[in-house]
């Protein structure tokens, strides 16, 4: 167990008597289970655990960790952990779920431990959509504080961009109404520019009217990947912004989760998601028909509400490695290194996916300052995950990214924070941020966290004030 830091037991009763949730220490029953994360390669020994029900346990969280020279890291879902939480005053909001749909104005407004799937039923019970992504066990917050990409991006846009609001606590124990109209640049930044300024305890965003869509995957063997991926560069530029769509990679376990018909098998399968007419969507899917009869055709008319069966994402908590970046091409070279790195043959991709995303679209189309989020141009995204149940398996997926990366380097354009994790998401924020947009971050920082409290909120906790 890694070490952590004391806090003493008077002090850590005085904190109980102030929070109407509960306080775990090392060594409390509760308090393994308060400091998982999703990812289970992912262990954290905080000095003590919040389970805040309220702003004001978060509030005197704050003020606490002030006091005895704790920074501060928080969690919902337990998602996308930049770093583990050691020795820190760990606050998890995942008992602040409350949801609100407003249906006159589309909107909905949901407490900081809300995940995706929560703020989806809701909304899709008034013929509503919120732009959420690929998994509805995502807390809602963390992921639009990091930009946001999902099903609906190419017609919709950035999670990120749908957000009217949030309130937040400041790193000295301050309620803040962050708006358009109220503190705006901290509005300005949190869209985009990630958690590391104030943690946000509710957040208002717009929904839109999108009740069926048709979407699936196309499952075809490995072997076709170069030329589907090659065929899908060249389809991508025919679509009109309803489609979004992805290639993935992937090498399937033999687990009793996975389809029978795919488990222990390595396949590429054209994904998408189209919120128009179903007639026009299996039109612009019909192309991939014609040319080859796949595996399996997996495209159907759905509910948005089921929107989660195109990604098919795992359901529990799984020890793994993320990666991602920006792709300025599909060039035969970045084709070819795809498949020579995502497709294993007798085991020799650790990936279980390689999944490139055809975004842009609406993204593109908003005011490249209107916030925080950087690289609107791109209209391809990579996205890498690998199992890893070891300590060792997680060392030899990072160093097999680093060398596929390494071979896709003349495409990778940047990173996309959400895509990030550990040292990688720690130490590469010039990537992810032009020069400009780190300047206003870093006075942001230093204006509402110049202690730096918030550490292990956000790869901006140290970064955003870096050269």
């Amino acid at each position: 167990m890694t070490n952590t830091t004391h806090i003493a037991p008077d002090a850590l009763e005085d904190l109980r008597k102030q929070i109407e949730g509960s306080v775990f220490a090392p060594g409390d029953s509760g308090y393994d289970k308060a400091r998982m994360t999703w990812n289970l390669a992912v262990q954290q020994f905080p000095a003590a655990v919040v389970m805040a029900t309220s702003d004001a346990d978060v509030v005197a969280a704050v003020r606490f960790a002030g006091q005895q020279g704790l920074k501060v890291g928080v969690q919902a879902t337990g998602h996308g952990v930049i770093r583990p939480a050691d020795g820190s005053l760990l606050i998890n909001t995942a008992q602040m779920a409350g949801v609100e749909v407003d249906a006159a104005t589309q909107t909905a407004r949901f407490e900081a431990g809300a995940p995706w799937g929560a703020v989806l039923e809701k909304a899709q019970a008034h013929g509503l959509a919120p732009l959420l992504g690929s998994s509805p066990s995502v807390g809602a917050v963390a992921y639009s504080l990091g930009g946001g990409l999902g099903w609906l991006a190419r017609k919709y846009g950035l999670s990120a961009d749908s957000v009217t609001s949030f309130d937040v606590v400041t790193a000295n124990g301050r309620t803040l109404h962050v708006s358009a109209d109220e503190n705006t640049d901290l509005f300005w930044g949190m869209r985009g520019g990630g958690g590391g300024f104030a943690i946000v305890t509710s957040m208002e965003i717009k929904l839109y009217p999108v009740a069926e869509v048709f979407g699936g995957n196309l499952v075809y063997p490995a072997a076709l990947a170069g030329e589907i991926l090659r065929r899908y560069r060249d389809w991508i530029a025919t679509l009109p912004l309803e489609f979004s769509t992805s290639v993935a990679l992937m090498n399937l376990p033999p687990l009793p989760m996975v389809p029978e018909f795919l488990r222990g098998k390595s396949v590429a399968m054209v994904r998408g998601c189209y919120c128009g007419p179903v007639g026009e969507g299996q039109a612009l899917l019909q192309p991939w028909l014609d040319w080859q009869a796949p595996i399996a055709n997996l495209f159907h008319p759905m509910t948005f509400s089921s929107v989660a069966e195109v990604s098919n994402d795992p359901h529990d908590p799984v020890p793994g490695a993320t990666t991602g970046a920006w792709l300025s091409e599909l060039s035969d070279t970045a084709i070819d290194a795809l498949v020579r790195y995502g497709v294993s043959i007798n085991g020799s991709s650790p990936f279980v996916l390689t999944e490139v995303r055809h975004v842009g679209g609406a993204m593109a189309s908003v005011d490249h300052n209107s916030n925080a989020f950087p690289h609107r141009e791109e209209s391809l995204l990579l996205d890498v995950t690998g199992m890893a149940p070891t300590p060792e398996a997680h060392a030899f997926v990072v160093n097999y990214a680093r060398e596929f990366k390494s071979a896709l380097e003349p495409a990778i354009s940047g990173l996309y924070a959400n895509f990030t994790e550990r040292d990688e998401a720690r130490h590469a924020v010039a990537h992810s941020f032009p020069p400009e947009t780190l300047q206003r971050l870093a006075a942001l920082k230093a204006k509402y966290d110049p202690d730096n409290l918030f550490d292990y909120s956000y790869q901006l906790g140290d970064g955003a004030d870096a050269s």
